[in-house]
């Protein structure tokens, strides 16, 4: 079985991704944004398109995760000190907004965690692996982005753009998108 373009594609961003998230204690806050900006639309439209080979069972579109918390911890934290107070965001579209009269305060480097996680388990999962695992794990991502990670993406852009141009990007000139 061969791997679509796309899927191949998507493969290759959730990596560049995964990489940007680890690295971020090296970045400047002005490039990290800007390559958030950058990769998550690609990682939303490729998501979206996937269209892995049909699976026998579907049983099989599992990824096991492989992600420990502190590591999480750990990616949250770096980037919730490169972004400073600009961390946090008034989120709408949260599900508890409805039911409550005060504004629900988000994190960015949280929402960008959530999305690392998934990432980086299907990553570790595809690495290496045969291609009947790679489509299950294809299979397995898509349906999870469909119920859940698709909305944590949309949600990131609004923050990681207002951040961006509304910030004195002279402290990066060569960080433009």
């Amino acid at each position: 079985m061969e791997l679509s373009p796309n899927s191949l594609a998507f493969i290759a961003l959730c990596n560049e991704f995964c990489y940007a998230v680890e690295n971020a204690r090296e970045s400047t806050r002005n490039a990290f944004v800007a390559s958030m900006l950058r990769l998550l639309p690609r990682i939303y439209i490729s998501a979206s398109d996937l269209k892995p080979e049909p699976l026998i069972d579907e049983d099989d579109a599992y990824i096991e995760s492989f992600l420990d918390e502190d590591y999480y911890e750990s990616m949250r934290r770096q980037i919730e000190n490169l972004l400073g107070a600009d961390d946090v965001y008034l989120e709408v579209f949260e599900e508890d907004m409805k039911y409550s009269d005060t504004p629900i305060g988000m994190s960015v480097a949280e929402g960008i965690c959530d999305v690392f996680q998934v990432l980086y388990n299907f990553i570790v999962t595809v690495k290496d692996a045969p291609a009947e695992v790679v489509n299950a794990a294809l299979t397995a991502v898509r349906d999870d982005f469909g119920s859940y990670w698709s909305q944590r993406v949309c949600n990131l852009m609004r923050p990681l753009n207002h951040l961006f141009y509304s910030s004195d990007n002279d402290e990066d000139d060569d960080d433009n998108i």
